[in-house]
């Protein structure tokens, strides 16, 4: 069962709906796979989009989710922890399970995709889960085994899901560190400016250790804890310059950012080649431009229905008739192929 993350700690990346239409293309491309969708972000706006989105009361159908007893939701998994939080408990992995197509919840998902949905719950349960990884009890280690919670989790589905995709929120929060330590590979969003550039630097800093502004933060890295545990740490496969549009041509002050960013890239592989699954004459091929999505996107999400079967012309979205470009479009559904064959 192979574990893809999807993560950058700077928002407004355009994380989740790279997210959502790579999984359902991925799953379209591949439907003699077993996908699970987990939703590791207390905005839930994956799981919003899995079960119906705006205009199928998605919000609504999450709602009834978390109502249920137990909480079908990552949180309901994390507050059943909270009285276990080294040794799991026997627990029936499906019953936090959501399967967004077989219950129509939206049939625009591909029936070969399953669901662990999000829950605001997760920020409450932060300061306990923190909590409960700093206790210091002899013989014991408390930071690993809550570190482990959803690594327990796949360990009851490994023979039914072959991928795991990832979405997370934009912070390096425990239950962020949660979700990466699973993790095989981190695909990680970008956009083309200097905060951007700034942020992968970040990302390296803090998953891997590297470039920290002094040694005496070494100890507390989440890389050296794992270490310590005989972990490995996850490798960055993708970088996606997301949201590329018009203006962001070859003589904008925009391409500059992106070239930039390319060749920080190049760098950082030369460098540090072994937290990258290429070689830095391969980066080229793992930097993938994505454009703007623009009101195909919108109409996409609201819709919550994949780009591959998204219908062109009028639309009716709550009412309103919007316009989708068939050029604009199938020129999204291409930029998702391409992540998807880099997969």
């Amino acid at each position: 069962m192979e574990k893809i993350v999807f993560w950058n700690n700077k928002g407004g990346t355009g994380k989740t709906s790279l997210v959502f239409q790579t999984i359902c293309d991925y799953a379209h491309s591949n439907k003699s796979e077993k996908i699970l969708a987990v939703d590791m972000c207390p905005q839930c706006n994956l799981s919003e989009m899995m079960l119906g989105g705006l205009q199928g009361k998605g919000s609504d159908n999450l709602l009834m989710r978390q109502g249920q007893t137990p909480r079908a939701t990552v949180g309901g998994y994390f507050q059943m922890r909270l009285s276990s939080p080294i040794t799991p408990p026997e627990f029936t992995a499906n019953n936090f399970i959501t399967y967004p197509n077989r219950d129509n919840y939206n049939n625009s998902i591909p029936s070969n995709v399953d669901l662990v949905c999000g829950d605001p719950l997760l920020e409450l349960q932060s300061n306990a889960l923190s909590t409960l990884a700093n206790t210091n009890v002899p013989g014991e280690n408390y930071w690993i085994g809550v570190i482990d919670w959803l690594k327990d989790f796949f360990d009851k589905v490994h023979d039914v899901y072959d991928v795991v995709f990832i979405d997370t929120n934009p912070s390096f929060s425990i239950y962020t560190q949660i979700a990466i330590s699973t993790a095989d590979k981190v695909i990680l969003p970008v956009m083309a400016d200097d905060s951007s550039r700034r942020a992968i630097q970040n990302a390296i800093s803090l998953i891997y250790g590297l470039k920290l502004p002094s040694e005496i933060y070494t100890k507390y890295a989440f890389a050296e804890k794992l270490k310590e545990v005989n972990r490995r740490l996850p490798k960055i496969h993708l970088i996606v310059k997301n949201r590329i549009t018009q203006y962001m041509g070859a003589a904008s002050a925009y391409a500059t950012v992106l070239e930039k960013i390319g060749n920080d890239i190049i760098g950082l592989c030369t460098d540090n080649p072994h937290i990258f699954t290429f070689t830095d004459k391969e980066a080229n091929n793992h930097i993938i431009e994505v454009r703007d999505f623009q009101t195909a996107g919108v109409v996409a999400h609201a819709r919550a229905c994949p780009f591959y079967c998204l219908s062109c012309g009028r639309l009716d979205i709550l009412g309103r008739r919007v316009q989708v470009d068939k050029e604009r479009k199938e020129k999204c559904a291409e930029d998702i192929a391409k992540i998807t064959a880099a997969l």
